[in-house]
């Protein structure tokens, strides 16, 4: 598992690194990305793209997840996400929160297109971020 999770993998380590990231499984996308682009910095757009990507699908799944489970009471910790809606995945991204702002959106039926769109504009902006410090 730790070659898929390295620079030497390539494209395909990154995109499952960032989908593994984004589950609540621990990883650390953000150096995979760095590395990469450190060896391969004529490969910035596509891993920027995969990476985003892959994220986001790791995202949506705990989303999904999340959304099979039954409707009970609001907790107070899911009215955030209920009184801001779909726009507040932009900080999906964000250690600690971000997974459980995207299962509290998954549990409350937010709109998965809405969900996905702007969790995946937080995820390209830090990726983006990421690159920039990479190509430095």
């Amino acid at each position: 598992m730790e070659f898929l999770a390295s620079p030497e993998a390539g494209l395909t380590g990154l995109f499952l690194s960032s989908f593994l990231a984004a589950t609540l499984l621990p990883g650390g996308s953000e150096a995979v990305l760095f590395a990469l682009l450190k060896l391969h910095p004529d490969q910035a757009v596509p891993a920027l793209v995969l990476a985003t990507i892959g994220n986001t699908l790791g995202g949506m799944t705990t989303y999904g997840m999340a959304r099979l489970l039954p409707e009970r009471k609001l907790p107070e910790k899911s009215a955030v996400v209920a009184r801001h809606g779909a726009p507040i995945l932009v900080l999906a991204w964000a250690p600690i929160i971000g997974d459980a702002l995207c299962a509290a959106a998954g549990w409350l039926r937010l709109p998965w297109l809405r969900c996905a769109l702007w969790m995946a504009l937080g995820k390209a902006l830090r990726y983006g971020v990421v690159m920039a410090g990479a190509t430095l």
